[in-house]
């Protein structure tokens, strides 16, 4: 069932306008999917995300292999039927995860060592085992399993990882046990090195994945160095297949990757900035939670139409996130993941008119954002 279908390419630039279908629905592109780690887009109910059109979330194999556990996965049929959610969803590998644990795992040729977070316990996991935890879970776009190396790692090690993710992408397409309601994409590591970001590149794409991530950035790197490793990377990989920048959701770097031909993006600052008392709005970044919002009793952005927007103000919320009202985060969560959707919307409807650069110039004077990169100067 899964394909992709290229609908509009913009005449200046390299963003793109298209379609992904799979098994549970159609997804629009460019997009921005909320991230669901533990099956859950925090603090939303599946009635949120549909109010708000989220055409896919995420869920992460590292975190459901660990609670509820994969015998639960397998007998409840599947992430779907687990959360009720019957739009597409995508599951990372569990890659990046493990790795961010430092010096509680072990990462060997075979797989890696490591310690759970929540009590202690010793797992190891193969990229076999990540495969067959995603075909459990039965997200309709999984990941391989990969090394996400430092930002700051240097050129030998950071060599050695992309060639073993390279490797490790080989065993999982082998053990892959349901390509024809799963789409495995293939992750493009290589760190801040551009021969090694070109060479995962080429060797991922004569694997012929239905797709392609783009993973190891947004790891500590500049936003120059980010977009350069984009530039370098996104024309290898295939005009006819999607492409997914991982971890990436400012508003900067949702417009940059656009531009430059990425299609899809996820990213955890959208609720985790709303927990803290942040709204993104249409005149930038709002710290709800300060002082100066006590008697403002103006919408968190008067530019939204949300439900968030239309029934409640900044000083009511901003006195739910001092009381620790769980109320607060909720209603932030909302706004910003409402924002982000309607966001990649009017990306959506400028790229159709060749006019993306046109917004961005709006969007970026209302946020104080400097361009740079490629597209500086448009």
């Amino acid at each position: 069932m899964f394909r992709y279908e290229l609908i509009h390419q913009e005449k200046y630039t390299g963003a793109r306008l298209g379609r992904i279908i799979t098994d549970h629905g159609e997804i629009q592109t460019p997009i921005f999917m909320p991230v669901g780690t533990q099956a859950t887009v925090k603090s939303m109910d599946n009635a949120d995300l549909h109010r708000m059109n989220a055409q896919i979330i995420l869920g992460n194999t590292y975190h459901l292999y660990l609670r509820p556990g994969e015998e639960v996965m397998k007998e409840v049929g599947g992430l779907h039927r687990f959360m009720n959610w019957d739009r597409p969803i995508l599951t990372d590998s569990g890659g990046f995860q493990v790795f961010s644990l430092g010096a509680i795992r072990k990462i060997t040729e075979e797989g890696v060592k490591f310690i759970s977070y929540l009590d202690g316990s010793r797992h190891f996991m193969r990229p076999e085992d990540s495969i067959r935890l995603q075909n459990v879970i039965g997200a309709d776009i999984i990941m391989c399993f990969d090394e996400c190396a430092p930002a700051d790692a240097d050129y030998e090690y950071t060599k050695h990882s992309m060639e073993m993710t390279t490797r490790w992408a080989k065993r999982c397409q082998q053990a892959h046990a349901n390509p024809e309601h799963q789409a495995l994409f293939g992750i493009v590591q290589g760190g801040m090195f551009d021969d090694l970001r070109r060479k995962s590149a080429q060797d991922l794409v004569a694997m012929d994945f239905p797709g392609y991530a783009i993973g190891g950035l947004s790891v500590g790197e500049s936003h120059e160095k980010m977009y350069h490793m984009l530039d370098v990377t996104t024309p290898l990989l295939p005009k006819e297949k999607p492409r997914y920048l991982m971890g990436v959701g400012s508003v900067d770097a949702l417009f940059e990757g656009v531009l430059r031909g990425v299609d899809m993006f996820d990213c955890v600052l959208q609720t985790r900035i709303a927990r803290n008392g942040t709204a993104m709005t249409s005149e930038g970044k709002k710290v709800i939670r300060n002082a100066t919002f006590e008697r403002d009793f103006s919408p968190i952005d008067p530019n939204c139409d949300c439900p968030v927007c239309r029934h409640h103000t900044r000083a009511y919320v901003r006195h739910l996130i001092k009381c620790k009202e769980i109320l607060g985060a909720r209603l932030l969560t909302y706004h910003n993941l409402y924002f982000t959707l309607s966001l990649m919307e009017k990306m959506r409807e400028a790229i159709a008119q060749d006019a993306l650069l046109d917004l961005r110039t709006d969007v970026f004077k209302n946020y104080g954002i400097k361009k740079i990169g490629a597209y500086q100067n448009d």
